[in-house]
């Protein structure tokens, strides 16, 4: 495999940046093990999962997210 180097990929047409940014998450994704999640991460999911078991109601449904965000 040839390495490339910073100037070479900036070199690269926008398309292929884009592939080979791809390709190297998806070579990333088939390991999840191998990424450590920090603990700080963890600690605010708990946060975030005991206020919404406090009062479920707050929480706003994915479905409603996703549209919001595909609006804008």
């Amino acid at each position: 495999m040839k390495k490339l180097s910073a100037s070479d990929i900036a070199e690269m047409p926008l398309e292929q940046r884009i592939q080979l940014v791809e390709d190297i998450w998806d070579s990333i994704a088939e390991l999840p093990e191998a990424v450590d999640v920090p603990e700080w991460h963890k600690d605010e999911l708990e946060k975030r999962l005991e206020r919404y078991h406090a009062d479920p109601s707050q929480g706003t449904p994915w479905h409603e997210v996703r549209d919001e965000i595909l609006r804008d």
